[in-house]
C-alpha cells in the first residue's frame, strides 16, 4: 500500500492532478453545508428524516445523490442530476434525430455544440425542478401539514425566488467544478462529484446501523449476526459489481494474411471485447424515474388500490424489472452498432472465423450482443431490487440497504475503477508497475 502511494507521489504530473481533484471535491463538500436563504432548515431536515413509504424512498434516493445537501436544503440541493438527465436525453436524441447525429459526427466542433445544448437544457431542468420544489414546500407550509419550511419574515415570492435562483446557480457551479476536474484533475469530474456525494452518506448509515444493534439479542432491531450478514452482503455485492463492470465477452477475430514477396503478413488472432454491462447504470435510472411517476399517479387515481403499485409490492417489483430489461436492450441497441463494426472489420482486413464478412458478421455480433444484454439486464435487475428486499426482510433503513446495491453501488464501483485505471496509465507511462486491475499483474517497460 505504502509502496503504491510512494510511486504515485513520485510522478509530479499525477501528484498535481490528484491534488487539484482533491481540492475541488472539498469545495463541493463545503458547498453542501451552505443553506439556501429563506429556508427553515430544521423543519426540512426533520421532514426528510421522518418521511415514510414511497415519498421516503424517493427523498432518501435523491438525498443520497446530493450527499445530504437536499435534506439540509443547501445550495447544492439539486446536485448534479439535472446535468446527468440532460446528458442522457441528448445522448438518446443524438442516436434518434438525424440533425443531431450529423452535428455529433462533425468532430470536436460538433461535440462542443452538443455540450452547449446540454448546458442550456440543464438550466431549464434546474428551473423546472427548483420551481416544483419551491411550490411544494410553500404549499405544505401554508396547508399546515408540517412545520413551516419558510423562515420567519420571508414572503412567499421571496422564498420562491431564493430557492429557484440558489439551487439553479448551485447546480451550474457543480457542472463547472466537474469541467475543471476534467481539464486539470484526473477522472471524470461529474462522476467523481456523484461518487463523493454517495460516499459521504456512509458514516451516517454506519451510525444508524450501529445504533440499532443489540448485542444481547434482547429485542433490539438488529443482532450481531444480522450485522455480519449485512457486511457479507456488502462485500459480495461489491465484488459482483466489480466483476460485471470489468466483464467482457471476447469475440475471436482473425486478420487476413497478405503475402508480399517472400514474407507473409497478418494472420494474427485477436479478440473483439464486448462489455457485458453495455448500458451501465442508465436502465436503473430510467426505470426508477418511470416507476416513481407510476407510483405517484396510482396513489392519486386508484386510491386504496394504489397499494398494488407502491414501492416494495409484487407488481411494482415486476414492472420495475421489466423496465430495466427493456431499457437495457434499448440503450444497448443505441450504443452498439453491429453494421458499423462489421464494416470496420471488413475494411481492416479482419474477419470472425467461420463467419462471412459483411451482413453475416453484423448478424452474428447482433446475436451475441442480445444474449449479453439479457445477462447484463438480469444482473442490473438483481442489483436494483436488492436494497428493497434487504430493507423489507431485515428491517433496516433504506439509507443502509441502499449502500448494498442499486444505482449508488454501481456508480461508486464504476467511478473508482475508472480513476484507478487512469492512475495506472500514468504509472505505466513512467515505467512503474501498475495495480493489475485488468487481470493479472501489469508491468511497465522495465518489468
Amino acid at each position: 500500500m505504502f509502496d503504491i502511494l510512494a510511486r504515485i507521489l513520485n510522478v509530479r504530473e499525477l501528484r498535481v492532478k490528484l491534488g487539484i481533484t482533491f481540492l475541488l471535491l472539498i469545495v463541493f463538500r463545503l458547498g453542501s453545508f451552505i443553506p439556501t436563504p429563506g429556508v427553515n432548515v430544521k423543519s426540512i431536515t426533520d421532514y426528510v428524516a421522518s418521511a415514510q413509504g414511497a415519498v421516503g424512498a424517493v427523498l432518501s434516493m435523491a438525498d443520497m445523490f446530493t450527499g445530504g445537501a437536499l435534506s439540509s436544503m443547501a445550495i447544492f440541493g439539486l446536485g448534479i442530476m439535472p446535468y446527468i438527465t440532460a446528458s442522457i436525453i441528448f445522448q438518446l436524441l443524438t442516436a434518434i434525430v438525424p440533425a443531431l447525429s450529423r452535428i455529433a459526427h462533425e468532430g470536436p466542433t460538433g461535440r462542443k455544440k452538443i455540450a452547449q445544448y446540454v448546458r442550456v437544457a440543464t438550466v431549464f431542468l434546474c428551473l423546472i425542478q427548483a420551481s416544483m420544489l419551491a411550490y411544494g414546500l410553500s404549499s405544505a407550509s401554508v396547508a399546515g401539514e408540517v412545520g413551516s419550511f419558510v423562515a420567519e419574515g420571508v414572503g412567499t415570492w421571496e422564498f420562491f425566488i431564493y430557492i429557484v435562483l440558489s439551487l439553479t446557480v448551485g447546480t451550474m457551479f457543480l457542472m463547472w467544478l466537474g469541467e475543471q476536474i476534467d481539464e486539470f484533475g484526473i477522472g471524470n469530474g461529474i462522476s467523481l462529484i456523484i461518487m463523493v456525494g454517495i460516499l459521504s452518506r456512509i458514516p451516517r448509515a454506519i451510525a444508524r446501523l450501529m445504533s440499532g444493534v443489540d448485542p444481547a439479542n434482547s429485542g433490539g432491531s438488529l443482532s450481531l449476526g444480522e450485522v455480519v450478514v449485512l457486511l457479507l452482503l456488502f462485500v459480495g455485492m461489491t465484488l459482483a459489481v466489480v466483476l460485471i463492470t470489468l466483464g467482457t465477452r471476447r469475440v475471436p477475430v482473425m486478420q487476413a494474411k497478405a503475402v508480399r514477396g517472400r514474407k507473409t503478413y497478418g494472420g494474427q488472432r485477436q479478440f473483439l471485447p464486448l462489455k457485458v454491462n453495455q448500458a451501465n447504470v442508465i436502465p436503473i435510472i430510467f426505470g426508477q424515474a418511470i416507476m416513481q411517476v407510476v407510483a405517484g399517479g396510482a396513489s392519486m387515481i386508484l386510491g386504496p388500490w394504489a397499494v398494488f403499485m407502491s414501492p416494495g409490492s409484487f407488481w411494482y417489483t415486476v414492472f420495475y424489472i421489466v423496465l430495466i430489461l427493456f431499457f437495457c436492450y434499448f440503450y444497448t441497441a443505441i450504443q452498439f452498432n453491429p453494421n458499423e463494426i462489421a464494416d470496420n472489420l471488413k475494411q481492416g482486413g479482419m474477419y470472425i472465423p467461420g463467419i462471412r464478412p459483411g451482413k453475416r458478421t453484423a448478424d452474428h455480433l447482433s446475436g451475441i450482443m442480445s444474449r449479453i444484454a439479457l445477462a447484463g439486464g438480469a444482473f442490473l435487475a438483481i442489483i436494483a431490487v436488492a436494497p428493497q428486499f434487504i430493507s423489507q426482510y431485515m428491517g433496516v433503513d433504506y439509507d443502509i440497504s441502499g449502500l448494498l446495491g442499486g444505482t449508488g453501488l454501481l456508480i461508486v464501483v464504476g467511478v473508482a475503477l475508472d480513476v484507478v485505471q487512469k492512475v495506472e496509465s500514468y504509472l505505466l507511462m513512467r515505467n512503474y508497475e501498475g495495480f493489475g486491475i485488468a487481470g493479472g499483474r501489469i508491468k511497465g517497460r522495465r518489468g
